[in-house]
Order: C-alpha cells, then structure tokens, then sequence
C-alpha cells in the first residue's frame, strides 16, 4: 500500500466508524459539535478534526484512524490498514446537534474576548441559569463574580474563566442549558476558585461541580476549588504539580463518582506520589456535586413549602462534618462533602 493509498484511507474513513464498530457510543450529553465523546464501558475516545483525529482523555494516546485501530486492537500498521480500508463505506450515526453555534472566531485576545462580556448579575440569563437549574446559591456566585472567574455568555451560557499561574485567562468553559463546549482556540489549564495561596487544592472534572462543592461546604477556609473541564492538557498537570509541590499541599481527588472520576482520581494520586504531597480521595454521594447540590436543594425547598417528597433519587450516602484527623495521605477526607456509608 503506497502513500496515496492511505492519505486515501485516512480521508474515507472516520474515526466515528473504528469506534461505532467496535461497541463504542456516542455520549450526547458530552459531546460537542467539535468534540465528540465515544464510550465503551469505562474506556473514553473524543473524535475532534471533523472525525480525523482522535484522543483518549485519560492517557496521552492521541492521532489519525490509523493510530486509533492500533490503539483500541494493538495490532501493527499493515493490519491496521487493512481493517481500516474495510471499513470503506461503514455507515456511521451522525449526531443531530440542536444546541446553536454560539461562539464565533474574533480578532481579540482571550482577555479582550473575556472583557468584553459582563458580569452575571442577580436575573440575568446566565444568573438565571446557574440559580435556578444548577441550584448554585447567590452567595457563591457573588463570590466567584469576585474574583472574576464568571462572564455571561451567549444564550444564557456561563462562561467560566481558566487561568495560568500569572492569573491570565486562557480560556473558558462554556456551559447552559443547551451548550457545552470550550473557547474556540483556548488551552485548558484551570478553573479556579477561592484563595490562590490555599494548600487545600480541590480538584473536580467541570467548573459546576467546582462551585458546587464549594457550595456544600460553604466556602471552606484554606481550599482552591479547581475543575480541569474534563481534559488532563500538559498546562493542566503543570499547574497542579506546581501548586501540589508546595509544603504542607494536599491533594483532593474530589471528581466524579463513576468509572471516569475514579481513573481521574487514580492520576491525580499518581501525581500526589510524584511531588510527594498528601492526597485523600472525596466522592460526591451522587454522580457529581452539582447532582448532590440539586438533590439537597429540592429537598430544602419541598422542606420549606411543606410538602412531601413523592419520588427521590435514591441516595449513596449523607453529607456530614468533616472531621480533622480524616485529612491524611490515602484516606477519603476533605470537608463537608464526606460521604458516610449508610
């Protein structure tokens, strides 16, 4: 098989169609238009490149059709071509996107692009959004209006600032009610809330779920609320490494309570090991904190017009005190958000 061969190849064939052919499925609801997330069990694939190129989110494998048919059966070049040229013609699920197209390319730098949108304010539509549908309350959105980390976005998008070390915006997660995504050309390295010097470095997958816990455990003295929006780039690692390196730093894997969180939190371990910091592991008693924050606000508010509750989500567990001596190396422990086994 000559070059033009498998420039040919590499064209007709989509990553989608490896994936669709082997049992992967499209996640909808983690999806974008130019990032599409596959799942098969606990493994991830997001298809990027109009379905050209490919990367698994938990590891550093990246590439072309090619790379991914030797990724997923560890098979050499001359296999992976055949199977990719059968493949010719596979029919593939096209996702039918309903979210609009809300970001467009600008001349402006990321911080002009983040300056020129306002501050969300108390009824606007993004304040709206993240009050009413993601139950995060006034007091925590006034502090992270703050410290500038939140910008309304187009429909009722937040818009949710990443920062390198110097407090430059590089980007921005972008998340409402029909939208998710991230800046157009930015670099993910962190989302960040609370006090830069703080040794209690809380790290979640999304800016929602790092508000969310910050929410439940009431701002807590001494903790940086991190989200990594969901990706683990070079600048993302650097950054922790440089904050967990500090003297005293404690690491908290405080990411989602599903296959994906746990091999998140097996990476921030490793990481924690590496520096040589304390590291303890804080699972949300749903899915995620903004799913914990959600169900702890419908109940106050069934609470408090009196009604009884006719169907809840079953629950994993109880929020309660954190208690001190739980915040050692290896133990789940961090705050508020501890979840007791019922």
């Amino acid at each position: 098989m000559d070059r033009r061969e498998i420039e040919a190849l590499r064209e007709r064939v989509k990553c989608a169609a490896v994936l669709e052919q082997t049992g992967f499925a499209i996640d909808m609801k983690e999806s974008t238009r130019r990032a599409v997330k596959f799942r098969r069990g606990s493994e991830i694939v997001i298809v990027t490149h109009e379905g050209r190129g490919w990367f698994d989110p938990l590891s550093d494998a990246k590439g072309d059709v090619f790379g991914l048919v030797a990724h997923l059966d560890h098979v050499d070049f001359l296999e992976c071509a055949g199977r990719v040229a059968a493949l010719v013609g596979f029919s593939i699920t096209e996702p039918e996107w309903r979210s609009p197209k809300i970001e467009q390319d600008y001349d402006l730098s990321f911080s002009e692009r983040w300056q020129t949108r306002r501050r969300p304010w108390p009824g606007s539509p993004t304040w709206a959004y993240l009050d009413g549908q993601r139950f995060l309350p006034a007091s925590l959105l006034r502090a992270a209006i703050r410290q500038d980390r939140l910008r309304e976005g187009p429909y009722a998008s937040m818009w949710a600032a990443h920062t390198d070390s110097a407090g430059a915006v590089t980007g921005w997660e972008a998340r409402g009610p029909e939208y998710r995504g991230f800046a157009s050309g930015g670099t993910k390295v962190l989302f960040r809330l609370g006090q830069d010097t703080a040794l209690r470095l809380a790290v979640t997958e999304a800016a929602i779920d790092a508000m969310s816990l910050a929410a439940i455990e009431g701002l807590r003295d001494g903790t940086l609320y991190l989200s990594t929006g969901g990706g683990w780039s070079p600048s993302t690692e650097a950054a922790l490494r440089q904050m967990a390196s500090r003297p005293e730093a404690l690491l908290v894997a405080a990411t989602d309570a599903n296959p994906q969180g746990e091999m998140f939190a097996e990476r921030l371990r490793a990481l924690a090991d590496d520096v040589g910091c304390n590291w303890s592991r804080l699972r949300p008693p749903a899915d995620d904190w903004n799913e914990a924050l959600k169900i702890r606000g419908k109940e106050k508010r069934e609470r408090k017009e009196g009604g009884v509750p006719h169907a809840r989500r079953p629950r994993q567990g109880r929020l309660r005190p954190a208690e001190p001596a739980l915040d050692t190396p290896g133990r789940d422990a961090g705050g508020p958000g501890d979840v007791m086994k019922d």
